[in-house]
């Protein structure tokens, strides 16, 4: 029954995210339908204005890079081409000139010279937070000083042409908004642990679906005021620079500690393909860095609020598994019975169990049709925000490995967590990071030769090292040249007449 009620629990979270998602959909369609063509841009047409284009806020984007993989050349095309019309330059973060990432991004950012405000940073290496955090801080000292906001993106998701200008509006409309978010749509590459990333993703999702405040935040999109970051507001800057790990939660916690509003506006969806070649090592490593989140915190009462979470997670995880070993047994045994020639008045004494399981599978499906819901309509809307890309698509969604993801995904998740707890350290992209009291102790970078650093990213699959930016294997200049004039036109504004 406990297993029934969790089913039932994600069934409905999910229904109400995706009421949310869908009542964004049908808006744009009526808006379209009263002669706004570009209302995946913005609501009012007047507001394209130039008279209003020329008075809106410069905004600085911040793109921490590490690594270079099958997705990034789309993935930054996307970001590099939005259609906002105020001021807006994009700052690219790389550790050296010697990361995979750095010569790709050089060819794209030539690519568009004259037509948009970009450049890359070298950041240099980090020594009392996470490299990404290092990063992210090298581009707030690096940014524009007339920028009122800086977006803060994961270089592994695709943006819509109008999401720097949704999230812009709302920060203008109340400036009370301390940091606007969004989530991933995550497009499963097929491997079982991309599907494991997809369900793990999956119950997050329906914090980021209210359409207006809420208390979770992810770091792949993240709006704030840059006066916060130039005049250290509650610590923001000191937070994450003095042995930040990670710059959601640690952004999060700074919310929680001083009453900050966090928003999350329903458009804010993103699509994010993972790695065609993502195995479950690779998983299982992104997993180990999820869990070792919670290990680190700000103050007592994140630290607190962080191990309540890591109790009632590893609960819950386990709490969802365990009726499904259960039911199996009560299936077992009934075929026992049957093969061994019982009637079935003499089944009576399982028939109990068998009625549980059979709630159990009803309740299990209820919940699969609920995330396959919101996933169809989470597709949907990046269709309809993003009308000239190519269309996403349902059918490569195989849901019987989304059923077994969900089961593997719970049953290790404890593990994870227990294991993150007693270890205190995480190998991160080949840094190593130890944890004391909660904050980056001390950082070890491996060299490539050694063992324990791995080649690739987990998500992306991207490369990690290389000679002078280059992946060790393959001609990667004629398959980025091919990939570049594959791709040159199709994220190009349509023409309306």
């Amino acid at each position: 029954m406990q297993g029934c009620l969790i089913c039932l629990i994600l069934a409905f979270g999910w229904a109400c995210a995706a009421y949310v998602r869908n009542r964004e959909i049908k808006r744009i369609h009526n808006s379209m339908q009263n002669g706004n063509n570009f209302a995946f841009i913005c609501d009012d047409i007047n507001e394209l204005e130039h008279s209003n284009q020329i008075n809106l806020p410069r905004v600085t984007v911040i793109m921490p890079l590490k690594g270079f993989g099958e997705h990034n050349l789309h993935n930054w095309r996307t970001q590099l081409t939005s259609l906002y019309g105020g001021p807006l330059e994009f700052l690219l973060l790389v550790e050296s000139t010697d990361d995979p990432a750095y010569l790709p991004v050089s060819r794209l950012i030539s690519e568009f010279e004259g037509s948009v405000d970009a450049r890359i940073v070298v950041a240099g290496l980090s020594t009392t937070c996470s490299q990404k955090i290092h990063n992210q801080l090298v581009g707030v000292e690096a940014m524009h000083k007339e920028s009122k906001y800086v977006l803060f993106l994961d270089d592994d998701i695709r943006l819509h042409p109008g999401s720097i200008g949704t999230l812009t509006r709302e920060m203008e409309k109340n400036p009370e908004i301390f940091i606007q978010t969004g989530y991933p749509l995550d497009l499963p590459s097929g491997s079982l642990g991309s599907y494991c990333i997809y369900e793990y993703h999956m119950p997050c999702s329906m914090g980021f679906a209210t359409g207006g405040k809420t208390f979770f935040l992810w770091g792949g999109c993240m709006m704030m005021h840059a006066d916060d970051f130039r005049q250290d507001n509650c610590g923001v800057v000191s937070g994450l620079r003095d042995g930040g790990y990670s710059d959601d939660m640690t952004l999060a916690a700074i919310a929680g500690a001083h009453k900050k509003l966090i928003t999350s506006p329903p458009v804010a969806v993103f699509p994010h393909p993972l790695a065609t070649d993502l195995n479950f090592g690779r998983y299982w490593n992104y997993l180990r860095k999820q869990t070792f989140v919670l290990e680190s915190y700000t103050t007592k009462v994140n630290q607190i609020m962080n191990r309540a979470l890591f109790a009632v997670h590893c609960y819950l995880s386990w709490g969802f598994v365990a009726p499904y070993f259960m039911a199996m047994v009560h299936v077992a045994a009934a075929l026992r019975f049957y093969f061994k020639g019982y009637s079935l008045e003499q089944l009576t004494s399982i028939s109990g169990g068998l009625s549980l399981a059979s709630i159990l599978a009803t309740c299990t499906f209820a919940e699969l049709l609920s995330m396959w819901n919101l996933t169809r309509i989470e597709v949907q809307l990046c269709n309809v925000l993003s009308p000239e890309a190519p269309p996403l698509s349902l059918a490569s969604y195989n849901w019987c490995l989304v059923f077994i993801a969900m089961l593997v995904d719970n049953f290790l998740y404890p593990i994870s967590a227990i294991r993150s707890f007693f270890s205190q350290s995480i190998n991160w992209s080949g840094i190593r990071y130890y944890l004391k009291d909660g904050k980056i102790s001390k950082i070890e970078r491996t060299q490539r030769s050694q063992d324990m650093a791995p080649v690739f990213t987990d998500l992306g699959g991207k490369h990690l090292y290389g000679r002078k930016g280059f992946p060790t294997k393959g001609s990667f200049l004629s398959s980025f040249t091919s990939l570049s004039k594959g791709l040159m036109q199709w994220r190009q504004p349509k023409r309306h007449e």
